[in-house]
């Protein structure tokens, strides 16, 4: 729907999923280096250090060295960015949007009869105009603009330009 764009996983999601493969005298350990790398300001390290905790769990707790690698680089997005402070926090957390989404299921849990896909539509926008009562500023506001600009750099970093083109590659086009 938004088409190109960075995509950052819930951290804590992502704890809680991989720390479920562990038994419980593991976990302390655990979640300290997932918490070490993704308080990492440098990309590569952070990634480097999340690839050697997998390696380390695929042979004692494969499912959680899964979990871990599955979406891995999606933890870092706001690291590789180069996001910091506050607005860091707030998009390591889904908690905003989950706030949002439960508020919309309240709203909609007495409707016993779904008539069509628009009364749909209309309830999730009685429930959204009942959470938006609800909405602060987000944590880290006035970093927003260097977000965009985070992003915009990202997107061109990673879609070739005209000039990154070969000409070879300019004839298979036409």
């Amino acid at each position: 729907m938004f088409g190109d764009v960075p995509v950052q996983r819930c951290l804590w999601h992502k704890e809680r999923n991989v720390l479920g493969h562990l038994a419980e005298r593991d976990r302390p350990a655990i979640k300290a280096r997932m918490r070490r790398a993704w308080r990492e300001t440098d990309h590569a390290r952070a990634l480097s250090q999340l690839r050697g905790l997998a390696d380390e769990l695929e042979r004692t707790h494969p499912g959680a060295a899964g979990s871990l690698r599955e979406g891995m680089e999606e933890t870092l997005t706001v690291i590789r960015l180069g996001i910091s402070g506050k607005l860091r926090r707030t998009l390591e957390s889904t908690n905003p949007c989950e706030s949002m989404i439960d508020t919309v299921r309240r709203t909609q849990r007495n409707v016993k009869h779904w008539s069509s896909g628009e009364m749909g539509l209309r309830w999730t926008a009685a429930g959204m105009l009942e959470a938006e009562k609800q909405f602060r500023k987000v944590i880290g506001h006035s970093d927003l603009a260097k977000l965009a600009v985070a992003i915009e750099r990202d997107l061109n970093r990673t879609t070739p330009t005209e000039t990154e083109i070969a000409p070879t590659d300019i004839m298979s086009l036409a």
